[in-house]
């Protein structure tokens, strides 16, 4: 299953209460469902606010957003709701003006948090971007406590990317986090915006006003966190800006967007046109393209726009094809057959034996399976690794259900790809140590374990003797699984069907 989600972007409510928005809330709702009909089946379908939920966090006010959170769950469209707080939710708390802590009473994030989607392999970072105390108004200034949680979020990333944590880390991910799609929300914008110049605050231009006081150090802290998305919401003007830097693992310049680093920051207006400002929502579907048979994965944005309030929300680009912008991710997203087979295994809580036979296939059908299919050993112990790590969890999850003999070929092949893993380590000269070391990294990723393999195999190893060894093994292993009821032909001539 290809990875996908789609993020239903609206901001900016502010709901105060006496019921005068809720018939605009009913034509939001309807115009989001038209938007995403064709959508409607992707697994992970979110609806995320950014901020200024209610107008004045009085109780009135968040009770009427709590009732609009809740009519958006109802309609089945979504699989999670998530919001941030905006700067007129966090208007100092007074028992005088009746105003409540807006984070009590609708749960959103103080500083930060982190949601991830397993099946999409998403990260969805909320982040507040508001100084609030009882003593002072919101800013715009990332507040020290939101600062240091991004920090010591990046660092612990960093670490992790750089491998010398191993499988230490966050528990919940089924992937290595290189290979997550990060998305993050907040209210106000970090760049400066090129819509809504005539929008004044005491007769001036309100832009330097609006944005975050400290943009650099936002998107440093962003980029480092390997974030593709930034929406946000605060000014009521729609807008679309790409930040790149050169990214320090690049190996060429020629025009690659492969070259850059790159973060989309998408804004959203007031999604029920206050102040008398056009209204909006932005859908965004994250998801696999193939273009000359070749698939990348890619933002497909469309955003859409009611002038004034007045009317139905129109496409906001009509200009291009279907009315939507196509960005690319920046970098391969495609999963390897391993790590699906593992988030596919996670979600089961059995397998069927015709389940067990899609996943041998999908994790065994591949070159380093077969005699002429994988020349490089370093490449063959990745896939050796990471199926070995798949093959764990589809061994102890059909146990419980399997037959004898089908359990007893499981565990042979277990033992089996154990052999190959050593052997192919033994080649490329990594010793018990590193290789108790790779054995344990239960989330690796391919460029990173390649950058830290050695390239050749030792200069004391005869080659040809080894690769021998391997197609013995591969034939050993194909007869195992055999008696799951599978002929694959393991150890022989590639299959077209093979994977990479």
């Amino acid at each position: 299953m290809d990875r996908s989600f789609v993020i239903a972007h609206i901001s900016d409510l502010h709901l105060d209460g006496s019921g005068r928005l809720l018939a605009t809330i009913e034509a939001l709702s309807a115009a989001i469902r038209e938007a995403m009909a064709d959508v409607a089946d992707v697994p992970d379908r979110i609806l995320l606010i950014t901020g200024d939920l209610v107008d004045d966090p009085t109780p009135r006010a968040l009770d009427e957003a709590l009732a609009v959170i809740a009519s958006f769950r109802q309609t089945g469209l979504f699989t999670d709701i998530q919001a941030v707080a905006g700067n007129h939710d966090v208007k100092r708390p007074s028992q005088r003006a009746r105003r409540h802590d807006v984070y009590d009473h609708l749960h959103l994030p103080r500083t930060s948090k982190s949601i991830y989607y397993r099946q999409a392999g998403l990260d969805l970072v909320l982040l507040d971007s508001n100084s609030a105390s009882i003593s002072k108004l919101a800013s715009g200034d990332i507040d020290e406590n939101a600062y240091h949680a991004l920090v010591a979020d990046s660092a612990r990333l960093s670490v992790e990317l750089a491998g010398s944590m191993g499988s230490v880390g966050r528990a919940d991910y089924a992937e290595p986090a290189e290979n997550l799609v990060r998305v993050l929300a907040l209210h106000h914008h970090p760049l400066p915006q090129a819509t809504g110049e005539g929008k004044r605050f005491l007769g001036l231009p309100d832009e330097p006003l609006m944005y975050l006081a400290a943009p650099a150090t936002f998107l440093e802290a962003a980029t480092s966190l390997n974030v593709n998305l930034v929406l946000h919401g605060h000014r009521h003007v729609e807008g679309l800006t790409r930040y790149s830097i050169p990214d320090p693992r690049a190996t060429s310049s020629d025009g690659d967007e492969a070259f850059w680093r790159t973060i989309y920051v998408l804004s959203c207006p007031s999604s029920t046109g206050q102040a008398g400002d056009d209204a909006g929502f932005n859908i965004v579907h994250f998801g696999p393209s193939s273009d000359a048979g070749e698939t990348t994965y890619r933002f497909a944005i469309a955003r859409y726009s009611r002038p004034r309030n007045d009317g139905a929300f129109r496409s906001l680009d009509s200009n291009l094809r279907d009315g939507v912008i196509k960005l690319p991710a920046g970098r391969d997203f495609s999963r390897d057959p391993a790590v699906q087979s593992m988030i596919e295994i996670g979600a089961c809580r059995t397998l069927s034996r015709d389940q067990v036979a899609a996943l041998v296939r999908r994790l065994l059908m591949r070159g380093a399976f077969y005699a002429d299919g994988e020349a490089s050993w370093a490449s063959a112990l990745y896939v050796y690794l990471v199926t070995s790590h798949a093959w764990a969890d589809l061994a102890s999850k059909f146990e419980r259900s399997g037959r004898k003999h089908e359990v007893d070929a499981l565990a042979a092949v277990t033992l089996l790809l154990r052999r190959l893993i050593a052997q192919s380590a033994a080649v490329l000269g990594i010793d018990d140590d590193q290789l108790d070391e790779l054995r344990a990294r239960r989330l690796v990723h391919r460029d990173d374990l390649q950058r830290e393999l050695p390239g050749m195999p030792c200069t004391d190893i005869d080659v040809v003797a080894e690769a021998r060894q391997r197609i013995q093994s591969l034939r050993d292993l194909d007869e195992q699984v055999k008696r799951l009821g599978l002929d694959l032909d393991l150890g022989g001539e590639t299959s077209r069907q093979t994977q990479p």
